[in-house]
């Protein structure tokens, strides 16, 4: 059963009243006896709003890339969004409306938008990108936001508010060295490249490798490159020469597929490791396809479309005219947990800003119906998840199957922090 249907509850028995300006009350829907999640309607009372409802609409923002490095990453996820407000309301009453805008993966550009958007939504839906999300930080907290990025940066769990939806990228990477030395493919004292964007996404996934290093005594060769360098030539002839033993890449998919290219022309036969951006099944229509199949591993925190039949047709059946990647099913777990938070800001009485931030505050033990890894909770500079599923490239729907379920490496606890 797919999240969205799991998460409808039941029908509405009493719509709330218009809200008319800010501070007002409107009456919460009557019990109705909700689905899982966040559960559906409270009892009825009075409940809060301030910004970003009128009536019985909420209106949630979306900043993602349709137009930059990750345009096909960010026009995904923005449908998985979309499609799951289309089968969902908050509380059993409101409905959901996304004010989407294109931020062409640039921070000033995201800062300027958001500042349009501010004054008339209660939270965002989906951020894309760490340095956007980073850009943004004074601004989420000042203003009472919730967030959920589209990004796993462990500089983004300090952003109060910021709810990071998976392993921090550091913890991922381990998981996923730990999947290489479980199948043989990397050896301790081993030596691996690792490609990777200035900024904190590349920062932080180094920091994985880094971590993994120095418990087994690995040689890690670090190549750092910027979001619009196409052409990894040269960093793969360096690890050629450096007799790398593995790649891992903390980069977008246009860099995997050179990345690939240029490794397969050179007969550099290793594995590689990426975060779980690295991948679009875009990448299977090119001329490195089959060499992506037999080499790259993807360590994500997001489940596969073949485990998730029934919401792929209704994806399909949206959005006929699309290739859906993994992408899509994480928009759609996006729209799961900010229900959950909103259900419980709503049952609670006060769907202020203030009011979905003290809700998405007390949120743990986050269950997405297998969309996504356990979510454990949301602790400032600790890594929400430590777990993580290994994908590999495959002619299935979304371009991945999964050859690891969720799964806790031997560093991850300690690398995620917390007690």
């Amino acid at each position: 059963m797919t999240a969205g249907k799991r998460l409808r509850g039941a029908t509405v028995l009493a719509a709330a009243a218009v809200v008319a300006v800010s501070g007002c009350s409107t009456k919460a829907p009557e019990s109705g006896g909700g689905g899982g999640g966040g559960g559906g309607g409270g009892g009825e009372g009075e409940v809060t709003t301030d910004v970003g409802i009128e009536g019985t609409t909420i209106r949630l923002g979306v900043l993602t890339d349709l137009t930059g490095v990750f345009a096909a990453l960010g026009t995904d996820i923005t449908n998985g969004n979309t499609l799951y407000w289309q089968d969902n309301q908050v509380c059993d009453t409101y409905d959901v409306e996304l004010d989407v805008q294109d931020t062409n993966y640039v921070p000033q550009t995201g800062v300027q938008l958001y500042s349009g958007m501010e004054p008339n939504i209660l939270a965002m839906q989906q951020t894309i990108g760490s340095p956007i999300n980073t850009a943004l930080a004074p601004e989420y907290e000042s203003d009472s936001i919730v967030n959920f990025p589209s990004a796993w940066a462990r500089t983004l769990t300090e952003i109060p508010g910021t709810g990071v939806l998976g392993a921090t990228y550091d913890v991922e990477l381990a998981n996923g060295y730990q999947y290489l030395f479980d199948q043989g493919l990397l050896q301790d004292g081993d030596t691996v490249g690792h490609i990777y964007f200035e900024g904190e996404y590349g920062e932080n996934g180094l920091a994985g490798s880094e971590a993994v290093a120095e418990a087994r005594n690995l040689t890690v060769v670090p190549a750092q490159i910027k979001s619009a360098d196409q052409d990894m030539s040269a960093q793969i002839t360096q690890f050629a020469s450096e007799g790398v033993d593995a790649i891992v890449l903390t980069v977008a998919p246009a860099q995997t597929a050179s990345a690939a290219a240029v490794a397969q022309a050179q007969g550099l036969d290793v594995p590689i490791l990426g975060s779980n951006p690295v991948f679009a099944p875009g990448l299977l229509q090119g001329p490195s396809a089959q060499w992506l199949k037999d080499h790259l591993y993807v360590s994500s925190p997001i489940t596969s479309w073949d485990s998730q039949p029934e919401l792929l047709q209704e994806y399909q059946a949206a959005y006929p005219n699309t290739t859906p990647s993994l992408g899509a099913v994480f928009g759609y777990a996006m729209g799961d947990v900010m229900k959950q938070v909103l259900d419980s800001a709503c049952e609670e009485g006060d769907l202020t800003r203030e009011g979905v931030l003290a809700a998405f505050g007390e949120l743990s033990d986050v269950d997405t119906g297998g969309l996504l890894v356990p979510i454990n909770g949301f602790e400032t500079g600790v890594s929400p998840s430590t777990q993580s599923i290994i994908l590999r490239p495959a002619d299935v729907p979304g371009g991945a199957e999964v050859v690891q379920e969720a799964f806790e490496g031997e560093l991850a606890a300690d690398l995620a922090g917390g007690e």
